[in-house]
């Protein structure tokens, strides 16, 4: 949402409008679960959230704009989560459990990060293909699900919400360093998971 979004959608919670509360839940639930997941994983994710979202009824009148609201929402989220379960800080455990496939080099990747081969059997349209698909979007779920809980975290807020690597350690409370080998190594693995798929039709 734009500035001017956020203005239009506040004026309109403040006013005590229903609908404009619902709009609000539907917006930004998603990215509020992806950081109390992050910070206190899948057991306790939906306590978390909503403990967050009865801060933001209370304190809604007072939010003043220095941020987005989708970064005061996220805010109070990572709080709620820290304050309720008195996280620890985690680091990156330099014996990270292998994904079942294992991960692949470096040097199968140019600086950006894309491939410099492509895997194997990349997409076709036929039908058979299509339903090849889904089974390899299920092994990819399930490849996210293996992952170690901080970096799923980092990989899903960083390309399925789209933050910023900066505003997830701010979440997070992680270094940049940190953050950027979080989704270094969880892209690898992911990647890794594509491209044994495509050779074996296999997860």
């Amino acid at each position: 949402m734009s500035v001017a979004d956020d203005s239009q959608l506040l004026k309109r919670l403040l006013a005590g409008e229903q609908p404009a509360f619902r709009e609000l839940v539907t917006t930004y639930q998603s990215a509020m679960r992806a950081v109390a997941y992050a910070i206190v994983g899948s057991r306790h994710a939906d306590e978390a959230v909503q403990d967050a979202w009865l801060s933001v009824v209370r304190n809604l009148a007072g939010f003043e704009g220095r941020s987005s609201l989708k970064t005061w929402l996220l805010t109070i989220t990572a709080n709620s989560a820290k304050n309720r379960y008195k996280q620890n800080r985690r680091e990156v455990l330099l014996d990270d459990l292998p994904s079942p496939h294992g991960t692949l080099d470096d040097d199968r990747f140019s600086g950006d990060g894309h491939w410099l081969l492509a895997p194997f059997a990349w997409h076709q349209d036929t039908p058979e293909a299509l339903l090849t698909e889904d089974e390899l979007r299920e092994c990819l779920e399930h490849t996210l699900l293996s992952l170690p809980q901080l970096q799923s975290s980092v990989l899903l807020l960083r390309e399925r919400q789209g933050l910023e690597l900066e505003e997830i350690c701010n979440l997070l409370e992680i270094s940049l360093s940190n953050a950027r080998v979080l989704v270094h190594r969880a892209r690898l693995k992911v990647f890794a998971t594509v491209e044994h798929f495509e050779e074996t039709g296999e997860c």
